[in-house]
């Protein structure tokens, strides 16, 4: 099983746990908020990056 992260996102604590809220719910996963950095749990990478630039951030993948 894999974990997808999502940092550098400019939010404040409340804000960046509604949007894990809203990529848990896009992946149909569970996931977490640990040190500023929003974990999804399994490989989500291509849809977690279609929402957020639906949402209008800019993306880059890093990694593997």
């Amino acid at each position: 099983k894999g974990v997808t992260l999502i940092s550098g996102v400019p939010l404040d604590t409340d804000e960046l746990g509604k949007l894990a809220r809203q990529l848990k719910t896009k992946c149909g996963s569970g996931g977490t908020v640990k040190d500023h950095v929003i974990e999804i749990q399994g490989d989500h990478c291509v849809a977690v990056m279609e929402e957020l630039k639906k949402l209008g951030w800019v993306v880059k993948r890093s990694g593997g």
